[in-house]
């Protein structure tokens, strides 16, 4: 982790370290061509939770590392400002580089193809996108990567489903409350659904491992 990124939060909780830490590993990691993967200006991005559940998809010109930090560290999107995402939910990223400038319908074929398999994937056929990408036809997309954002241990206290449950609660009530307070689109108002969801089965799912012991 650079200087820069912890220079303003000396106290920052492990948690926060642990993070701040992961994504920036996750986004050196290098390609086969010899290149860090964050360093490519165009792709296509998955988030994924600690139960390897698709929750949010997205793509960037802007370099992989800039777009994946803005969601994860610094928390300057509005997927996270509007409570739609939580850094915290996500166990692992998928990225598919383009490491020559894609034309635009290109990328967008390709956001729109790993967000129809992540559509496919999920146990709610939905994933927290506020703003459903743009239906194009389907393409073959290039090599990806999956990384894991923290350490098995980082992950351990992280994954616990009551701090799972706490935390998603805490999310959901932000979104309602972000809902009651502006004139938003749509598209939130599903995400609001699905986070419900997501709740609803965390809960079921933590309930039945007291009744089955």
């Amino acid at each position: 982790m650079s200087s820069d990124e912890t220079a303003d939060r000396p106290d920052s909780p492990a948690s926060v370290d642990a993070l701040y830490a992961g994504v920036a590993e996750v986004l050196n990691t290098t390609c086969d061509n010899g290149r860090k993967i964050g360093d490519c200006q165009w792709g296509v991005y998955a988030f994924y939770d600690y139960d390897g559940e698709p929750i949010y998809v997205g793509q960037t010109k802007e370099r992989l590392r800039n777009r994946i930090r803005r969601h994860l560290a610094n928390q300057r999107t509005d997927a996270v400002a509007m409570s739609v995402l939580d850094p915290f939910e996500v166990a692992e990223v998928e990225m598919w580089p383009f490491w020559r400038k894609p034309s635009k319908e290109r990328l967008n074929q390709a956001e729109y193809t790993v967000y129809r398999q992540a559509l496919e994937r999920s146990k709610f056929s939905a994933v927290l996108n506020e703003v459903e990408p743009p239906a194009t036809a389907t393409i073959a997309l290039p090599s990806s990567k999956r990384l894991a954002i923290l350490s098995a241990e980082a992950r351990r206290e992280q994954e616990h489903p009551d701090v799972r449950l706490a935390r998603r609660a805490r999310t959901l009530a932000n979104l309602a409350r972000v809902i009651s307070e502006r004139r938003v689109r749509p598209g939130i108002r599903r995400t609001l659904w699905v986070q419900a969801q997501r709740l609803e089965k965390l809960a079921e799912e933590r309930l039945g491992d007291f009744a089955s012991g």
